[in-house]
């Protein structure tokens, strides 16, 4: 009897240590973690800490409409690179940002920590396979 007893609580301690886990385990958490890291080695210099970006010169991440409504054009940007006009918060710019050399996976990362900073909400997790699939 002590022994069946002393199993059920042994698996409900395992029970609960795996639900724990499984608790602290946000893969979008994760992501935008490793995505502040990225975004700090390659995009400060040019959009700095606070995502404002430099009026007329550097487009803001920050509260970006861009962002929010060009998905798929924000991730070919970093993937591949920005040239040509954009519209961002009603201001247009017109630069250029080299290819930055980043794995589809980095990109994922940098993609969910700047749609998910400076007022930017994004519920869906940007994946290294939808990376992944975006062409130039």
């Amino acid at each position: 009897m002590k022994l069946i007893i002393l199993s059920i609580i042994t698996l409900a301690s395992l029970i609960f240590i795996d639900k724990n886990n499984s608790l602290q385990t946000d893969p979008l958490k994760e992501s935008i973690q490793r995505g502040h890291e990225i975004y700090t080695d390659f995009c400060v210099s040019c959009h700095l800490t606070n995502g404002k970006g430099v009026e007329r010169v550097y487009p803001p991440l920050a509260n970006s409409d861009y962002l929010k409504k060009n998905r798929v054009a924000s991730i070919r940007g970093i993937k591949y690179g920005q040239k040509g006009a954009i519209v961002v918060n009603g201001k247009t710019y017109n630069g250029y940002m080299a290819p930055l050399g980043l794995s589809d996976d980095e990109v994922a990362d940098v993609m969910n920590y700047i749609t998910n900073s400076w007022g930017n909400k994004n519920d869906k997790i940007i994946t290294e396979e939808e990376v992944s699939k975006i062409k130039k």
